[in-house]
């Protein structure tokens, strides 16, 4: 699974459109790298752009763009309504897919010692990339802005993590950078069925983690309590990590509270929506729909589906697509314009993951015809994979039509559960779909590799040893995970819906289909290995899961047949 990031530098420079060109050219420029947006704000004079791409690919990308700005933005010229010390203000990295904030942190770091190395930049580190407590807040690194570096740099409190340490020519006119690690803020808008900003912001208030203003007696016209240092207080809202106010969309003609949801580990999307939904009802108001302003991860829209698939007491071991169906319907994202996963979503739009499983992409007909066609792959290997798909698919079935039957609606969450294990199951088998393919091809590109020289040949020869232990390995993994989903496929059989017992025995012969069909690319495979250990234990291995296959198989078939004659 590919790593994913995001980035969404800030730049000092709002107004000149040529130099955000530039600059998000350079961007571009990193292959792998995806530009989602470019937002140059001219009162603020400032451009924020956000792309995504592997941890390498978006730093890489992040240090080109920091050095270009460095050549084109001036910061000794610079004026701006938001708060600003560097021509490239500030680099966050967020984790998007497959990676830890840990593992975003290392990375942060890097990105800091490389600007501060390579072009001498002073660097500070925030958020979760902080290397003291007192830095963790952006405000307080960049406080005073640019206007108070010289002072700063040398100071011992506030001393860059990274970088020079005094002022000269060249850093007043780069200023200074913060780089830190964050969780993905989500910008979220529900829309009301009201055109009042005033009830909007009343729930806005009710949501969000500030609150409202504290008042002595009438919470409208009451005296605003104050602390002893003459702080106004606030009454905290219900929803940590949230911002919210309302707002009034002329475009549409509604109100919307308009939150930033800033660590959705916190305060997930569907928690924000019911919860303003709730507070909406509260005060005589109806939730109609709420937007998604830019992208959303994947994970985010699956948990939401999956929330209000639990809150009708049904099955959530769906295919992707349809949980996804789900969240969409459930949020109400359609509403004012069309959500199309595509372009919000980010693993979508960024699709890299899904480029190489091109033979899991195609309909079950383009797949027999390519099956078919002249070409050697696919094959059996790939094949076998995608009848163990079929297989445990089938076990998934019979879990989801047993979670919903009449009789057995106590036992929905037990159904579900078997049908998300069984669709984590299916997801690696349209995977292995494509990689035995891939493994086919990788041997005979070793193959083609040139034998002229005593080297080459040494370098062929492993090169085609090292593929070939691939390609046994793959199909050993199409045997594992069938043999796995017969746990599946059995206990639909005993306790599932007794109306859809012969699918499970369709599922059970598909499993060992697969594994006798995976066995023999298997052997073919390792013929050319005889000598070799690893390949002569992964023959073993896949002996003896052909063996208990078979068996199992007989097991299932035993009692679906049983069940049907017993009418």
């Amino acid at each position: 699974m590919k790593q994913i990031i995001e980035c969404v530098p800030n730049f000092s420079e709002g107004r000149n459109l040529d130099t955000i060109k530039q600059i998000a050219k350079e961007i571009e420029s990193v292959e792998g790298v995806k530009l989602i947006d470019t937002d140059p704000g001219k009162a603020t004079n400032r451009t924020v752009i956000t792309f995504v791409g592997s941890p390498s690919e978006v730093c890489e990308a992040a240090f080109r763009a920091a050095k270009k700005a460095l050549e084109l933005i001036d910061m000794r010229n610079h004026k701006g309504a938001h708060p600003r010390f560097g021509a490239m203000d500030v680099c966050p990295l967020i984790p998007v897919a497959n990676i830890t904030m840990e593992e975003v942190v290392v990375y942060a770091r890097q990105l800091a010692e490389r600007l501060a190395t390579e072009l001498q930049l002073p660097v500070y580190c925030y958020e979760f990339a902080a290397l003291e407590e007192k830095r963790r807040n952006l405000a307080n690194c960049r406080q005073g802005e640019y206007e108070s570096l010289p002072q700063r740099l040398s100071s011992d409190e506030w001393q860059p993590d990274f970088g020079p340490k005094q002022w000269n020519n060249q850093i007043a006119r780069s200023g200074a950078t913060a780089v830190g690690a964050r969780n993905f803020l989500i910008a979220y808008n529900v829309n009301l069925n009201t055109t009042s900003v005033r009830r909007a912001n009343s729930v806005a208030f009710d949501v969000r983690e500030r609150g409202r203003v504290k008042r002595e007696g009438d919470s409208i016209t009451g005296k605003i309590v104050k602390n002893e240092q003459g702080e106004t207080v606030y009454e905290p809202g219900l929803l940590k990590s949230v911002k919210g106010i309302g707002w009034f969309i002329e475009e549409y003609g509604i109100a919307q509270i308009s939150m930033n949801l800033t660590d959705l580990s916190v305060t997930p999307l569907h928690i924000a929506f019911d919860t303003v939904c709730e507070r909406a009802a509260a005060r005589g108001l109806r939730v109609t729909g709420s937007e998604l302003v830019g992208v959303v991860p994947l994970q985010s829209m699956l948990d939401a589906g999956k929330y209000f698939l639990r809150k009708q007491n049904r099955s959530t071991g769906l295919p992707e697509s349809e949980i996804l169906k789900i969240a969409i319907k459930s949020l109400g994202l359609n509403e004012l314009y069309s959500f199309e996963p595509e372009k919000k979503i980010i693993e979508y739009f960024l699709d890299d993951e899904f480029s190489s499983r091109k033979l899991g992409k195609l309909s079950i007909t383009d797949f027999a015809n390519k099956t078919a066609s002249e070409e050697a792959a696919p094959g059996g290997g790939s094949v076998s994979a995608y009848l163990g798909a079929l297989g445990v698919s089938l076990g998934v079935m019979v879990a989801n039509l047993s979670s919903h039957k009449r009789g057995l609606d106590e036992r929905w969450e037990e159904f579900s559960n078997w049908a998300e294990k069984g669709m984590a199951i299916q997801s690696q088998f349209i995977k292995l779909v494509d990689d035995d393919t891939n493994a086919f091809n990788a041997i005979m590109d070793a193959f083609s590799l040139p034998k002229s020289t005593d080297e080459e040949k040494l370098i062929r020869k492993l090169a085609i040893q090292k593929a070939t232990l691939n390609a046994i390995s793959v199909p050993l993994k199409v045997m594992e995970l069938s043999f796995k989903s017969f746990e599946i496929i059995e206990y639909m059989a005993l306790n599932g819906n007794p109306n859809s017992v012969s699918d499970a025995g369709v599922g059970a012969l598909c499993a060992r289909s697969a594994i006798l069909g995976a066995g023999l690319n298997v052997s073919i495979n390792a013929a050319s290995l005889k000598d070799d250990a690893d390949a002569v234990k992964m023959v073993s291995r896949a002996k003896e899961l052909e063996d208990k296959a078979i068996l199992k198989e007989q097991e299932i078939l035993s009692i679906v047949k049983q069940k049907i004659l017993a009418g």
